[in-house]
């Protein structure tokens, strides 16, 4: 991500300070992470300490200062999908993409991550990609839902 962008991204919150977390979203959002360079800009451009920013980065799961794939993969593991077979899906996204939680794929194509509940318990098995919810997956289903993201 280059200066312009992040300097059109602050500017867009009048550039305070206190719009930090907001400026840090929309980054990570067009980036899928928080490069050191791109805090280092906002750091300068908000007058906010770069140790400060790097606190608020590591505190809120939200951040990654490290690359992330282009497709965030969220497997629920919380009671309803594990007894609906949970782990089963796990399996079959880590096979596909040869991942585990928390790592990311060299393509940067997954990162995948397993959460504990998604808010949907009656449709479980569930995986969460980039927001949308596929509910009630086999490991065929899976698949299938994995092959459908570029």
């Amino acid at each position: 991500m280059n200066n312009d962008r992040i300097d059109q991204i602050i500017d867009k919150h009048q550039g305070e300070a206190s719009s930090l977390i907001q400026v840090l979203l929309e980054i990570q959002s067009e980036n899928h992470w928080l490069p050191k360079d791109a805090l280092r800009r906002v750091g300068e451009k908000l007058q906010v300490p770069l140790s400060r920013i790097q606190h608020i980065a590591t505190f809120y799961k939200a951040f990654s200062l490290v690359p992330k794939g282009r497709h965030e993969v969220h497997v629920c593991m919380g009671t309803a999908c594990h007894v609906r077979g949970a782990e089963r899906v796990l399996d079959k996204v880590q096979d596909l993409t040869g991942i585990k939680p928390g790592e990311t794929d060299l393509d940067l194509k997954f990162s995948l991550e397993t959460v504990n509940c998604l808010g949907c318990c009656a449709l479980g098995p569930v995986m969460e990609i980039d927001g949308k919810t596929h509910g009630k997956l086999s490991r065929a289903e899976t698949e299938d839902v994995l092959k459908s993201y570029d």
